[in-house]
């Protein structure tokens, strides 16, 4: 009986900076007090930038309809991204780091085989995210981006990601998110204008009826 063999492009993730990421998780190993909210925010810290879009989506209501297009089209640079990243993921087929260093230390559970590593997709959303709130509000943009930061963050800390993962990830939904959102701008505007005259009204703007 014959074993498949590797793709020819995977990644050896630990080749690139498995050093950096054994350096962060034996930081955690020391710090027992900060792997609970570590662990807690990389897997729920998500809901943060829902809360901020929708802190945005209030603020967009009052600031013209570009600034609403933009609201209304993060949802799909969001999806759009993670659906790239994951195609990514697929033809990189990078192994988890749990797997290539097995002795390193690991708060979150190691993943399936099939469940790779590069890029993060947690860090893609979440840059994807940060890319479409600057176009909003800068000061929005800058509380997002210090979540996604630590998030990026905090996938190494508890051992899901090489450091590699993160950066490519951030990268990864920055520049899809930015080609979205803006295309949206572009090509939605006028519509996202009508939907404002009618029965939605309430929802897109705050401005009264001429």
């Amino acid at each position: 009986m014959t074993t498949s063999s590797p793709p020819a492009l995977a990644l050896d993730g630990a080749s690139i900076d498995g050093g950096l990421y054994t350096d962060v998780t034996d930081f955690a190993r020391h710090t027992h007090w900060l792997n609970g909210t570590a662990a807690a925010y990389s897997s729920v810290g998500m809901g943060v930038f829902v809360l901020i879009l929708l802190a945005a989506w209030w603020r967009a209501r009052r600031a013209g309809n570009a600034a609403m297009t933009t609201v209304l089209a993060t949802p799909f640079a969001v999806i759009i991204a993670y659906a790239a990243n994951t195609a990514i993921k697929d033809v990189f087929q990078e192994p988890r780091p749990c797997r290539a260093l097995p002795h390193d230390f690991l708060i979150e559970a190691c993943p399936p085989v099939d469940d790779y590593a590069f890029p993060s997709n947690h860090t893609t959303v979440a840059f994807a995210f940060v890319a479409a709130l600057f176009l909003v509000n800068r000061w929005l943009g800058s509380v997002a981006l210090l979540a996604a930061v630590a998030m990026g963050a905090s996938r190494v800390y508890v051992g899901a990601h090489y450091p590699h993962d993160v950066g490519v990830g951030a990268l990864v939904g920055t520049v899809v998110s930015l080609i979205v959102v803006l295309a949206a701008r572009r090509f939605c505007r006028p519509l996202v204008s009508r939907l404002g005259d009618g029965a939605l009204r309430p929802l897109l703007t705050a401005a009264p009826r001429a």
